[in-house]
């Protein structure tokens, strides 16, 4: 079983050094060359701001580029509707800068929990009104990074001819990307119990516009059990992509998966219950934790990434629910990506 489509990455788990006593920041740091020497692709640090508070991540990766040489350094996701996009915009570029050109910005606007909804409202951000936030600082991220400057006047941000330059440097400060790849966050049905189908036809197809015009990729997570969904979804942005009159096939498809590899089911599913109620003590109780990814044998983790794959995603990062993520790398690198790879 093989496809030399598939590529595959790591998530740090960046806010569990706050929850593991015995797995510390320089744990995670340690961790990250382990994944670079596992012959994986990246690695992934998530954010939030106090709704389920983490190491910040722009920081971690930035020590991450200096402990790494190859590994793409990604976000899983950065909630950039909250940050503002001038800060932004010369913070990644600083640290392309610093890894060689080696980032991925996941960018989203925020899950629907009420976590993150008072996020927003410390922020003094109205949250309704986030999915037009998040647009806007696209656009003017990929203007600065594309051009060196941005004109902009939308209803959150107006800049006329703002550059990262004063007349006496050598030239604006750029990436080494022209502009970093930017995967659009999706995830339509993140909520359990959500019947509104035909209101999450409508998120679909808008979010899928919204990829193809602000993105060079989608990252979706948390359905699991629903490779259909993801097909469907899929479907859609490549009409959106070739609408636009770019090239599909310039655009990554990816999906974060989190899973538990055990010698059985029942001792993988005992494990990823209680680190998920303790990493995501929210979602988990409004999820089936199910959606969250496969848990079982290394077969039944090959199982569901062929799956996935058949439906069209062609990067899966992979977080792995449980305390020993050193051990869970290593069994994955030698059980399952080979299985891909080879």
């Amino acid at each position: 079983m093989s496809n030399s489509k598939l590529t595959f990455g790591v998530n740090l788990n960046n806010r569990e050094p706050l929850l593991a006593p015995s797995y510390s920041l320089f744990d995670l740091l340690d961790l990250s060359e382990a994944v670079e020497e596992a012959n994986f692709d990246s690695v992934w640090v998530g954010d939030s701001l106090f709704s389920k508070p983490r190491h910040e991540p722009m920081m971690l990766m930035a020590a991450i580029s200096q402990r790494t040489e190859r590994v793409k350094l990604g976000t899983a996701c950065l909630v950039t509707a909250t940050r503002n996009p001038l800060y932004l915009a010369l913070e990644w570029a600083t640290l392309d800068q610093m890894s060689n050109g080696r980032t991925i910005l996941g960018a989203c606007m925020g899950n629907p929990e009420e976590g993150v909804q008072r996020e927003y409202k410390a922020l003094g951000l109205d949250f309704k009104r986030r999915a037009s936030l998040f647009e806007e600082g696209l656009d003017v991220l990929r203007q600065l990074w594309t051009d060196g400057k941005v004109t902009f006047d939308g209803e959150f941000f107006q800049y006329d001819d703002v550059s990262f330059f004063s007349g006496t440097e050598m030239g604006p400060l750029q990436p080494v990307q022209v502009p970093p790849p930017i995967w659009v966050v999706s995830n339509p049905r993140l909520v359990a119990g959500k019947k509104e189908e035909d209101r999450v036809t409508q998120v679909i197809s808008k979010a899928a516009r919204r990829i193809a015009r602000y993105g060079d990729g989608w990252m979706t997570c948390c359905r699991a059990r629903h490779p259909e969904e993801f097909r469907e979804q899929h479907a859609q942005i490549v009409e959106a992509v070739k609408e636009l009159g770019r090239d599909p096939g310039d655009y990554r498809m990816s999906y974060q998966v989190t899973m538990n590899i055990a010698d059985s089911r029942e001792a993988a599913n005992e494990s990823i219950g209680e680190y998920i109620s303790q990493y995501y003590p929210e979602l988990s109780k409004a999820m089936d934790l199910g959606e969250w990814g496969p848990v079982g044998t290394p077969d039944d983790i090959a199982e569901w990434i062929q799956t996935f794959a058949d439906a069209g995603v062609d990067y899966f990062i992979c977080r792995f629910g449980a305390l020993d993520q050193f051990g869970q790398v290593e069994r994955f690198a030698k059980e399952v990506l080979p299985r891909f790879t080879s």
